[in-house]
């Protein structure tokens, strides 16, 4: 930015500041944030399309299906090149890093993550990598929902109020679901819904939709039709598809936790990219549903046309036998995470929100086919409906944003009709999966670290602590061979301080002494020179290690050991302390920051 830049800029920040509210500005700003998000979702879907357009043209259509494993690897390697020798920077995988940045960062996100998104997961999906674009398109808009608010200045409680607006934006536009899109926004990012965050998020959803609308037309993801109303004697089946839809979401999550960690075993990319690529092409050029996002195969099942599903693989096997079918059909469900992560390992920049929506969509289907041929029921239900409803299922239990699960379904369908079911299996999902997946896949990795916000405001206001802030440093060092006329000399001479640490030479901590260990004995000169700190020091009544503790666990170290003043150590060296009282006051400024 050049000098007049600058200048015009700051006279704009004044004028803005003299004659604009913050409350005006951020209702601005939210709209704004609702079109760039809405134009990132419209310019990462259009190049996905067009990339898909070029491999499935006439210049290599008589080797697309011979070497249909081949593009998955060509496009990880593009992706894996562009972030080595391009961007230079790390990645991250949409929403989680969009989480990490709230929680641990004051809502501040790389300037790169504006754009990065937008270079890798076309070229992810449009090869073939089985994810979504949702994940990384949440990303993009939050990312310029930060970086806007970076720019003009606005305080951390308004930047994370921008990055939710940013995220229901980008589903808004995607789906053209602005009501789920905004739950969505809450319930991933713990957002408060109070009128002044709703109003912004309301705006950046209306924005974002209308510029879908505007690029897109009437076209939506999911072409979905009701014929079928809701019966009440269809609840007992509602019921055991909220069952299987846990059972189905539990095999996601540990499908997916555990290929995870298989990968993070190989530090080198090139090989994590050999080994995932690989596998993933041999994959989808066994079973080409899995190829790309799956939406095509999700529409599919919502039209009832299943055949064009089971038949599309390299056999071209057809077969009129329904339990066939459904075996072919369970695969789908099986393989589509085992795809996913496969991309994710090799190196891919995408989503689960597509695999979500793909595993469910069939897990309805298939649970509705099984009851309507099983000879236990004499019952029929709607095939389409379930499938709807199975796609709320599977968000509910994955993701774990029943709400979200509920609204986004309702609004696709144009009512609520299914209302009712959707709840039912919605809530039965979330809680059996909740019980032995404690979190859902965007979230487990913060969760585990401690670093994940929740709608429990004072863990959120602890995390948002900056520790480092807390951590004093200037204390006097003593050492065990130092005698008492030392200590009293050089240390509580010259500080203010009432204990101070004990070290080696190594900096590594061996205790504390404290004005109270010296006080009976401190003016007996006659001692000065026979009694050394070794055998006046004690061990302190808990440590705190600056590599792994949180604010609620160093908090809760206070409680237990009833100090006011705690070490901490650093690469098992002696650091500094935290006072309780030094934690406390920046436990309510925060709170009143975070509340205001």
């Amino acid at each position: 930015m050049s000098n007049r830049s600058k200048i015009l800029f700051r006279k704009f920040l004044k004028w803005r500041y003299q004659n604009i509210s913050n409350k005006q500005f951020t209702h601005i700003a939210s709209a704004v944030i609702g079109l760039l998000a809405g134009l990132g979702a419209v310019t990462l879907k259009n190049l996905t399309h067009f990339i898909q357009h070029l491999l499935e043209g006439e210049i290599i259509s008589d080797l697309h299906h011979a070497f249909y494993f081949i593009f998955p690897i060509i496009g990880l390697l593009l992706v894996l090149v562009i972030i080595k020798y391009f961007i230079r920077k790390k990645v991250g995988h949409g929403i989680p890093s969009t989480l990490y940045s709230i929680s641990k960062q004051k809502g501040i996100m790389p300037r790169h993550q504006m754009w990065s998104s937008i270079l890798t997961a076309p070229l992810t999906v449009g090869f073939g990598g089985s994810v979504g674009l949702e994940g990384p398109t949440v990303a993009t808009g939050a990312a310029l929902g930060s970086n806007f608010a970076r720019i003009f200045h606005l305080n951390q409680t308004t930047r994370t109020l921008l990055i939710g607006a940013a995220a229901a934006g980008a589903m808004s536009s995607i789906f053209k679901a602005p009501i789920a899109a905004i739950v969505f926004a809450v319930e991933i990012f713990s957002l408060e819904l109070t009128l002044a965050s709703m109003i912004p998020l309301l705006l950046a959803s209306i924005t974002a939709v209308l510029t879908s609308y505007f690029f897109f037309g009437d076209d939506v993801l999911l072409h979905f039709d009701l014929q079928d109303k809701f019966k009440l004697h269809d609840v007992s089946f509602y019921v055991l598809l909220g069952v299987a839809s846990a059972l189905t979401s539990i095999y996601f999550s540990k499908v997916y936790f555990g290929i995870g960690n298989f990968f993070k075993k190989f530090d080198n990319p090139y090989k994590r990219l050999l080994i995932g690529g690989l596998l993933l092409g041999v994959i989808v050029y066994f079973v080409p549903p899995l190829f790309g996002e799956g939406y095509e195969t999700i529409n599919h099942i919502l039209k009832g046309s299943v055949p064009n599903i089971i038949t599309n693989n390299i056999f071209h096997v057809a077969t009129d036998n329904i339990w066939v079918i459904i075996a072919l059909l369970t695969g789908l469900i099986l393989f589509k995470i085992v795809a996913t992560s496969f991309t994710f390992g090799a190196g891919g920049i995408g989503g689960v929100f597509a695999p979500t929506l793909f595993t469910g969509s069939i897990t309805g289907y298939v649970f509705a086919l099984i009851i309507n041929y099983s000879n236990l029921f004499s019952h029929q239900l709607s095939l389409i409906n379930f499938a709807m409803v199975g796609m709320a299922g599977l968000m509910a239990g994955i993701l774990q944003a029943p709400l979200t699960a509920i609204f986004l379904i309702a609004e696709i369908t144009g009512g609520y009709e299914l209302f009712i079911p959707l709840m039912i299996v919605a809530s039965i999902s979330f809680i059996i999966t909740k019980r032995f997946v404690p979190h859902n896949i965007y979230a487990a990795e913060l969760a585990k670290r401690g670093e994940l916000l929740t709608h429990d405001k004072d863990k959120n206001v602890l995390m948002l602590l900056d520790l480092d802030k807390l951590i004093e440093t200037n204390f006097v060092l003593l050492y065990p061979e130092m005698t008492l006329g030392d200590v009293v000399t050089n240390a509580v001479a010259k500080s203010s301080r009432n204990h101070f640490p004990v070290i080696n030479e190594e900096n590594e901590f061996l205790g504390i002494l404290t004005i109270n260990d010296i006080r009976s004995i401190m003016f007996d000169k006659n001692l000065y020179d026979k009694v050394k700190v070794r055998s006046l020091m004690h061990d302190g009544s808990d440590i705190i290690y600056y590599e792994k503790d949180s604010a609620e666990e160093i908090l809760n170290k206070f409680k237990r050991s009833g100090a006011w003043n705690l070490v901490v150590l650093k690469d098992g060296k002696y650091f500094g302390f935290i006072s309780k009282s030094r934690l406390l006051t920046a436990y309510r400024r925060k709170l009143i920051n975070v509340t205001a």
